[in-house]
């Protein structure tokens, strides 16, 4: 895949380029002369132009192609938009003022083919209904089906979806290592921070505190997820605060896991009502249970995606650290065949 490039003369701006692609997670290439630039004229995603070389470019001819943006560190320069127009820029973009574009138009450059993933919110109607194991699991079937996607674990008390993958001491990046982004990132600067397992990427927490997802947060890894992965799928807390309430608001489909029993019904119902006020694509699954799926059904009043039966040997698997047994013959796994064969169907 081709990189950004930048041509300028100027030691300085370029210094303050490197930083600023940096912040982007974007590798560049540089051209320190405008004669240098010409092989990559045609093939970068996104071309900086320092003003200091504007003119010397110009004097080249390069042919007009969209993707270029002139930069300056003097605002006062009053010949800066003769040069914008001299290298057929789009637009003048003045350091340091104009330092977070730039962050996003290098991001954006360097992302590949957007895929418009679709987002699944999981969440548990009861305490232990099993929504982290089904989100696991979904992860794990999509990745094995080719889909490149991302396992969000935005429930800081549960316990670490790592560890449902036995991944728990896999090198990469956790939540508390990218709180502090905001604004726009690059999926394939997220997808080489964090742990990957085969075409699954996961975002889980370290052992020991957890700090709150600040939204912003939430919102930038969802929208670099959605841009880069064929699949996003997001553990949800039981509470919904501001960072589950930004998973949801991006969210094609949201799971809500019922118990099939009173307590489960009834509890499922108060969760419905928090959800509601976020999305309106919630789906029920259903625990095999003492009441029947159209009795939780016409209790509920949301469509089903399926009723999930019992299956031995998850727990065991889970606690010798083994992923859960997903065959195509075990409920588990056809359920997430059946799930995800809707979703492909759309």
């Amino acid at each position: 895949m081709h990189r950004p490039l930048v041509i300028t003369e100027d030691q300085e701006l370029l210094d303050d380029l490197l930083r600023v692609a940096a912040a982007a997670g974007v590798e560049i290439d540089v051209a320190h002369a405008a004669r240098h630039a010409r092989p990559y004229w045609n093939q970068a995603p996104l071309i900086v132009v320092g003003a200091d070389t504007a003119d010397a470019l110009a004097a080249t001819g390069p042919p007009a192609r969209p993707g270029v943006l002139l930069v300056t560190r003097a605002p006062e320069d009053a010949t800066v938009w003769r040069r914008c127009v001299a290298v057929g820029a789009q637009a003048v973009l003045e350091l340091p003022g104009a330092e977070r574009r730039l962050v996003d138009e290098l991001a954006e450059a360097a992302e590949p083919v957007p895929r418009a993933g679709h987002t699944v919110c999981v969440v548990g109607g009861s305490g232990g209904a099993g929504a982290s194991v089904l989100a696991t699991a979904l992860g794990l079937a999509a990745s094995r089906r080719g889909l490149r996607t991302l396992l969000v674990d935005a429930d800081p008390l549960g316990g670490g979806l790592d560890v449902l993958l036995g991944q728990e001491h896999a090198t990469g990046a956790r939540w508390p290592d990218i709180v502090e982004r905001e604004g726009r990132v690059s999926f394939t600067a997220l997808k080489e921070a964090l742990p990957t397992v085969g075409e699954l990427t996961v975002l889980s927490w370290h052992r020991g505190g957890a700090p709150p997802i600040p939204p912003e947060a939430m919102r930038a890894v969802l929208e670099a997820a959605q841009r880069g992965c064929d699949l996003v799928i997001v553990d949800l807390p039981r509470h919904i605060g501001p960072p589950a309430a930004e998973a949801l608001a991006r969210a094609g489909t949201t799971l809500l896991l019922v118990a099939a029993e009173v307590r489960g019904v009834l509890s499922a119902s108060q969760m419905l009502l928090e959800l509601t006020r976020h999305t309106s694509q919630v789906r029920t699954v259903l625990r095999d249970g003492d009441l029947a799926p159209d009795v939780i059904a016409n209790c509920l009043g949301v469509p089903s995606a399926g009723v999930l039966p019992g299956q031995r040997g998850v727990t065991e698997a889970l606690n010798r650290g083994e992923a859960p047994p997903l065959g195509d013959r075990t409920p588990l796994g056809r359920f997430c065949a059946r799930f995800l064969g809707s979703l492909e169907s759309r």
